[in-house]
């Protein structure tokens, strides 16, 4: 016999005698025989309701490998199930042909079922929780296993996981029997989004022994936080999953109703996991620079965009830690961050826009706004999604911001099945398809108006695929907005439809709608209930429309871009002559993908169309080199918007020597605050040069100059003059002279962090009354200390006093008291800038010991 086809019998072998003492727990007979240099086996346990659960081969699966390598390496495999005893047979042919493989044979039906259905199941999240829950139970198993002393007696006293026996093997059976209805459920559904609804038919008694499942799966969690496992921790998306899956087996089985997974209250933000698979193509593709990361903080993807914005090439980047992009002096906090989220499943920056500087690969640094998400890939991983969005900054940071592209629209999940049919037929019907989806892509991009653009969009579905269609768009605070409703029959609307705001999408609200907002879908809707049914205002507000125009079938799907919800599409029919079907819910996901693009592409417009950010970043100043002194400056827009506002700061050595500081804010938020903050800006720089007067008497001709030509402009600002030791000075002390328009105060730290503000010289905002009076005042900055000016939106919070605010960033400063002067700003950012509604200036300086110098002329 062929010497490979004895290894791969003796690792097939294997494989099926761990299964059957694993999950079968009794006598296992093996018969093993060769004939004409072919192999045959047989292994055979004596539980036949524990049929076999195939897995899809995944490289990363932890547990389930065996028969999927049956299927690979085996000429011909199967199983049957007997009276008293299940085998599980494969045979090895060392030439061609094979005999016909025989299929896995299901779980045989027990004698009593109930009907469980499962609502918007994440396909990804799913398969990750499959994945995860059958390693920790595996491992709890062998862990339990290795307590038992020869006679078989369980030692609960040496097993630290403490999880009993007698619990671990009913929660084992249990899990089994999950994992086999789950995955039938879902062969027999035909998935054409990242939600499926599942019928699942499940042991009616089987209650008790879930909620023992449960019970176990929670220990194992604590024995993994302990570190008494090799599974990591269960991330949070993954245990509410679990969660929600038991929770509806128990009620249900008790004749309970069916909640949504995607209305489930406190249900992890997608901003943070995505339903949706990810595919390193959608990274290789996006025109943002963007980097993936798996679990060991390795780059398993990157694309073009990433490696020209620092200086790397793609294949260099594959397989390096992702520490080589993160400056030295963020390092560890990142290493601190990823391990704390590998093992407790929170991270402070997940989902949110952080901004701090990337390591080029010529070692400077590259200002970013870097945004992370975690996704779910098909073979169980989790990957961490980088973007780095370059982001406007003083010259000495970086390049300039660049605007990112959109990237393509993610992929539906492996499983979408499509009935065969005559190839003609098949070929018209593909045709017919791609024209609608072109029709559809041109009239997108017809028109500018986005409303306008999905009305056309609406026009070609009820000509080619519905008798009337709804557009309906999530806004920034997640308000629902009804942009159009278009039938075939204009007379159909004459009456009115109402347009604009729909009622909010409350904790209430259960219908179809309301899920598909929250991503779920596409939905196919076949009985369409009366008004009187709805649980919700939104609910009502839906189920009056589909009356009034007489829905008979329906459609509805999410419109998703860049994994955020952008709104929704319905199509309707009338009457019950021809009903949507599974194959239009197929189109109908390949529609919503363009349609959503496109609306992303309209909103990312209608932001651009604004030459602000522009404006912005041509303003802010060089930092000029002054001896002994050391300046650092960061400007950072808002997370939440492309425009860009007042907020700015400057610094320039006068004639006479001194050092001129400059922070301000002008009020507003737009084209026109980036205008009159330009317009100050130049003003007082003129002044400043000019004018060899105090600061309070800078600020009093700024003010009546603003009020005289910009004269609905108000603004903040603080103006300072720096100069270095006198002659004869004993501690090598600075001067600061300063005056206040209504800014927030300068905050001083010593090396020792000691913190003050500076708040001697307060004064009336600018562009109010330039004839009242203002003050000069002046402190002394000793060699080392930092001297930090700032803008409101680095500390100011919704619902939070400005007192506790100022305390705050005190903490921070004295923490950072002898950080380099980049890291403290830096840090600054990240511990108190992450996720900021307003754009952030800051300037901050350091004087050093110097040798004496002639001072300038006093204020």
């Amino acid at each position: 016999m062929a010497p490979d086809l004895v290894d791969t019998a003796e690792l097939l072998t294997s494989e099926l005698v761990t299964n059957a003492v694993v999950h079968a727990r009794t006598e296992v007979e093996v018969r093993v025989w060769s004939h004409e240099g072919r192999v045959h086996l047989r292994v055979s346990d004596g539980r036949p309701d524990r049929g076999v659960v195939p897995r899809e081969r995944r490289s990363y699966a932890s547990t389930g490998r065996g028969l999927g390598l049956v299927e690979e390496l085996a000429s011909s495999h199967g199983a049957h199930v007997g009276e008293g005893r299940k085998t599980v047979w494969f045979e090895l042919w060392p030439d061609l042909p094979a005999p016909p493989t025989s299929a896995w044979e299901p779980v045989p039906p027990c004698s009593r079922t109930s009907t469980v259905t499962l609502t918007d199941v994440p396909y990804v999240v799913f398969r990750a929780a499959q994945q995860h829950g059958d390693a920790v139970l595996r491992e709890l198993l062998l862990a339990a296993s290795a307590t038992e002393d020869r006679t078989g007696a369980h030692r609960t006293d040496v097993d630290r996981t403490g999880v009993p026996m007698r619990d671990l093997l009913v929660a084992h059976d249990v899990a089994h029997v999950i994992s086999a209805c789950l995955t039938a459920a879902v062969e027999e559904a035909a998935p054409g989004s990242a939600t499926l609804t599942l019928a699942v038919a499940f042991p009616a008694d089987a209650a008790p022994a879930v909620d023992t499942l449960r019970r176990v799966l929670e220990q194992g969690d604590r024995a993994a936080r302990l570190g008494l496992l090799l599974t990591l921790p269960t991330p949070p998306h993954i245990r509410a999953f679990h969660h929600w899956v038991l929770d509806q087996l128990v009620t249900q089985l008790s004749g309970g109703a069916p909640t949504a997974w995607t209305l489930l209250p406190g249900m992890p933000a997608s901003t943070s996991i995505e339903l949706t698979p990810w595919d390193a193509g959608d990274v290789e593709a996006s025109s943002v620079p963007t980097v993936a990361a798996d679990d060991g903080g390795r780059i398993i993807a990157a694309n073009a965009a990433v490696a020209e914005l620092l200086g790397w090439q793609i294949g260099e980047l594959i397989g390096r830690p992702l520490t080589v992009l993160i400056p030295e002096h963020l390092r560890e906090r990142h290493v601190a961050g990823f391990t704390s989220l590998l093992l407790t499943g929170r991270s402070r920056i997940m989902g949110r826009a952080i901004p701090l500087p990337a390591l080029h690969h010529d070692g400077r640094l590259v200002p970013v706004r870097l945004h992370v998400q975690a996704q779910e890939a098909v073979d169980g991983r989790t990957v961490r999604v980088a973007q780095f969005a370059p982001r406007a900054t003083a010259p000495d940071e970086g390049r300039p911001a660049a605007r990112p592209e959109p990237g393509p629209p993610l992929d539906v999940p492996a499983g979408v099945r499509t009935a065969q049919r005559p190839a003609g037929e098949e070929t018209a019907r593909t045709l017919e398809r791609l024209s609608l989806l072109a029709d559809t892509a041109s009239t997108l991009t017809s028109t500018l108006d986005l409303h306008e653009a999905l009305r056309r969009v609406c026009q070609v579905l009820t000509r080619r695929l519905a008798d009337w269609c709804v557009v309906d768009l999530l806004g920034d605070q997640g308000d629902v907005e009804r942009v159009c409703v278009v039938h075939r029959d204009p007379g159909a609307l004459r009456e009115g439809v109402d347009l604009g705001r729909l009622p909010p999408v409350s904790e209430t609200a259960r219908g179809p709608l309301a899920r598909v907002l929250h991503g779920a879908g596409p939905l196919l809707i076949t009985d369409v209930p009366p008004p009187d049914q709805a649980e919700s205002a939104l609910d009502a507000r839906q189920l009056e429309l589909f009356a009034r125009l007489g829905a008979g079938s329906a459609i509805m799907a999410p419109l998703r871009a860049h994994r955020e919800v952008l709104g929704a599409l319905i199509v309707v029919r009338t009457g019950d002559e021809r009903p949507f079907t599974e194959e239009d819910v197929l189109l109908v996901a390949d529609l919503v993908r363009g349609i959503a693009l496109g609306v992303d592409n309209a909103r990312l417009h209608e932001h651009t169309r604004t030459t602000a950010e522009h404006l912005q970043r041509s303003l802010l100043p060089r930092l000029p080199h002054v001896e002994s002194l050391q300046m650092a400056a960061r400007y950072a827009p808002s997370s939440t918007t492309t425009q860009v506002g007042g907020d700015w700061y400057d610094a320039f050595v006068l004639p006479s020597g001194d050092t001129a500081l400059v922070i301000g804010d002008v009020s507003g938020h737009d084209l026109s605050a980036a205008v009159a903050m330009s317009q100050l800006r130049n003003m007082l720089r003129g002044i400043a040069v000019d004018c060899r007067e105090p600061p309070a008497e800078v600020l009093r001709r700024l003010d009546t100059a603003s009020i005289t030509l910009t004269p609905q402009a108000t603004a903040t600002c603080v103006y300072a003059l720096i100069r270095g030791p006198r002659e004869g000075s004993r501690d090598g002390s600075w001067e600061l002279h300063h005056s206040s328009a209504g800014h927030l105060p300068m905050l001083l730290t010593t090396p020792d962090g000691d913190t003050r503000y500076l708040d001697s010289a307060p004064g009336l905002l600018i562009g109010v009354d330039a004839a009242l009076p203002r003050s000069t005042a002046c402190d002394r900055i000793s060699p080392g200390a930092t001297l930090l000016m700032f803008t409101d939106g680095l500390i100011e919070r919704r619902g939070e006093s400005l007192g506790d605010a100022m305390a705050r960033l005190r903490r921070h400063t004295a923490a950072l008291a002898r950080a380099p002067l980049d890291v403290f700003c830096d840090e600054l950012i990240l511990g108190l800038g992450a996720g900021s509604t307003d754009d952030i200036a800051l300037l901050a300086l350091r004087p050093f010991p110097a040798p004496a110098q002639t001072a300038g002329t006093p204020p």
